[in-house]
């Protein structure tokens, strides 16, 4: 007993000794935390914008405080480009001293999502970069901002958790980042900085990309020693662009194939180095390049200007080459043939059969009709519509082509010009469900759902029809969703996702006018529900997708006819999911709202397709029309149509039946 007695005496000695060896460790930490802070905070500035956008959903759009990094003694001031995506009409910055002063807008690194101003003042401490070389996994960072109190900058500490992610252009840290220390700086220990904190992303651009990881335990920072590099440009005035190349891979999307080209884009620095069609890059800039996402990388942290030394195996030669990189690309223009495709391929004989040929297009001035079946496009045989729509978007506007044809066993090979796809619905257009699944081909750019004998077969009783509501598994949200009662699983059909604005779901409203035309076009609507009725959080992207993968996997969706629906509000959300899955979603109908990102590119192999509907009193409209004019410069598909009304009025059905119309059409080449 007295053993014991001693022996608990000894352990309870021992634990309070640990404990208090803890705490004051732990009071260490916190007293060199502040110390690292006290030292950088001279070169914190605090960020005020008046005007512009106020939000994306729930996410500030830079119009509350947000942060700066000062990077010269004579007033320069670095900053997110996330804090100003919403074009603010003035800029007021708070010193670390209190002076609060108006800024300039000076220019963007469009490479790095960071933004430049400058205030008119002398003496300010710039912050002391890492050298990177010094910058480790694991060692302390602390994540600086200055907002609501500007007596101190706020504090939240991690660790570098990763080094040259997003394609080598940034430090990765568990340090908690939000709009409120964006721009702010991630500081070692000591004090100095590691780098420029900004929502980033790896699978996206512009301003907004990597704002769904708010508070999500992963942040970027972009060195601050690259930013010093490229500083002198910026104070010039000039934007920084990302260095662009102007090819696609044989792989689409897929980062971890050889790096072999499909596409080169016209005019390009690709096209004029002499780089082509199944290429394979072998070595960029002296290193060895096995997969696309080595060559990223190498590519990533490039500018317009910068040039890349390739080397290109081409055949059983070795090609060694410099390419001059472009800020700009021609856009790319989807040519035009003139038809919509049987939804089926025929039985025998290969080739695309015409659905529908479009009044006055380049087709129809060969004289093919409905029913007629294309069966060579420049002399080689069309095994299906992909194969047809792919030869096409190779293609450039205005070029020549053959088109061979067959019609009651007749062949007939003629000539084409191809034009550009039209900027209007199509005033009459015959539904059609077409039947025998068996044969379907995937149509346009990207496979369909596979068919059925490619699947496991299931009852067409056990997928639900009509009007339901449902959960998705692994996500908190709800959903609700029209299925046609005549749905059959030997159809192909398209998809509505209709993303609700803000404070509102509007389903009594949106299954009125949708109902029909989804029992008479083919469609299935599926609405998803934020998780808070009040607005969209970004994260909430990732909800949306996972439910358009679901739906596919449950019903045979054509996968050149998904289109995303919001009115007002909601729209954002929709841009969101355009720029970020331009692999998933093919089409945009919008109604009283305007486009609100950076403009996107063309893609060749992920064509998008816009809607914009807009009351004719809407004080909107204005806005509508320049994002139209815009995204037509760019050279994507747009229509614009308006109504009689306020744009916050949801439009009646009947104008419904021109958008059922267009999602109809969707498939065309």
């Amino acid at each position: 007993m007295r053993l014991l007695t001693i022996l608990i005496a000894c352990g309870w000695a021992m634990t309070s000794t640990a404990i208090a060896v803890d705490g004051k460790l732990e009071a260490l930490e916190e007293q060199a935390f502040k110390q690292a802070a006290a030292l950088a905070d001279p070169s914190v500035v605090r960020i005020e914008t008046v005007g512009g956008l106020e939000r994306l959903d729930d996410v500030l759009l830079g119009t509350g405080p947000t942060t700066g990094v000062v990077v010269s003694t004579d007033g320069f001031i670095i900053s997110s480009s996330f804090n100003f995506v919403s074009k603010p009409a003035s800029i007021l910055v708070t010193l670390s001293d209190g002076r609060r002063l108006p800024a300039r807008h000076i220019a963007d690194d469009q490479l790095r999502f960071l933004t430049l101003l400058k205030v008119d003042a002398d003496g300010l401490t710039p912050a002391k970069p890492v050298p990177r070389d010094q910058i480790k996994v694991g060692q302390w960072a602390v994540a600086l901002g200055r907002t609501l109190d500007n007596t101190t900058p706020s504090l939240s500490v991690g660790i570098v958790s990763a080094l040259n992610r997003v394609w080598g252009k940034a430090i990765q840290t568990d340090a908690k980042t939000s709009p409120v220390n964006y721009g702010g700086a991630l500081i070692d220990i000591e004090g100095r900085t590691l780098g420029v904190i900004a929502p980033l992303s790896p699978s996206g651009g512009g301003e907004m990309a990597g704002v769904e990881w708010y508070d999500g335990g992963i942040g970027f920072a972009i060195p601050l020693e690259d930013i010093y590099v490229s500083l002198e440009k910026l104070k010039q005035g000039t934007d920084l662009l990302p260095g662009l190349l102007g090819i696609t891979f044989a792989g689409g999307q897929s980062l971890n194939v050889p790096a072999i080209i499909d596409r080169v884009r016209y005019n390009s620095p690709a096209q004029k180095a002499g780089l082509k069609t199944n290429d394979r890059i072998v070595e960029a800039d002296g290193e060895k390049i096995a997969r696309v996402a080595q060559l990223k990388h190498v590519l990533g942290r490039k500018y317009a200007g910068d040039s890349v030394r390739l080397v290109v195996s081409r055949g059983d030669q070795s090609l060694p080459m410099d390419v001059s990189l472009a800020g700009q690309l021609i856009p790319y223009e989807i040519p035009f043939l003139g038809i919509l495709p049987v939804r089926q391929a025929a039985s025998t004989g290969g080739g695309v059969e015409v659905r529908f040929v479009f009044p006055k297009s380049p087709i129809e001035k060969i004289g093919v009709i409905r029913g007629d079946r294309l069966t060579k496009f420049n002399n080689i045989e069309l095994k299906d519509t992909r194969s047809l729509s792919d030869l096409v978007g190779r293609a450039q506007p205005k070029e020549h082509a053959s088109v061979t044809y067959v019609r009651e066993g007749q062949e007939t090979t003629a000539e084409v010009i191809l034009g550009l796809p039209p900027e209007t619905v199509i005033d009459e257009l015959p539904t059609e469900l077409i039947t025998g699944f068996e044969n379907i081909e995937p149509t346009a750019i990207v496979d369909a759902t596979p068919p059925k004998a490619e699947v496991d077969q299931k009852k067409e009783s056990d997928v639900k029809k009509g009007r339901f509501t449902a959960n998705l598994a692994g996500h908190e949200h709800d959903y609700w969703a029209y299925v046609p009662e005549s749905y059959s699983d030997s159809r192909l059909y398209g998809l509505v996702v209709w993303i609700h604005p803000f404070g509102d779901l509007m389903e009594a409203d949106v299954f009125k006018r949708w109902k029909s035309i989804c029992d008479r076009r083919g469609l299935i609507l599926v609405a998803p529900k934020a998780e808070k009725l009040a607005g969209w959080q970004p994260g909430e992207a990732e909800f949306i997708k996972a439910l358009i993968g679901h739906i596919r996997e449950k019903y045979t969706i054509d996968s050149s006819r998904i289109v995303l629906h919001s009115h007002g509000t909601g729209a954002a959300m929709v841009w969101l999911m355009m720029n970020k899955n331009r692999d998933i979603v093919r089409g945009a109908v919008v109604t009283g709202a305007p486009y609100v990102f950076l403009l996107p590119e063309g893609e060749p192999d992920f064509r998008q397709q816009y809607f914009f509907l807009c009351g004719d009193a809407d004080k909107l409209l204005g806005f509508v029309k320049t994002s139209v004019a815009g995204l037509r410069k760019q050279k994507f598909p747009v229509v614009l149509d308006s109504f009689k009304g306020p744009g916050s009025k949801y439009p009646e059905e009947e104008t419904f039946e021109e958008i059922g119309r267009w999602v109809d059409s969707l498939d065309w080449i």
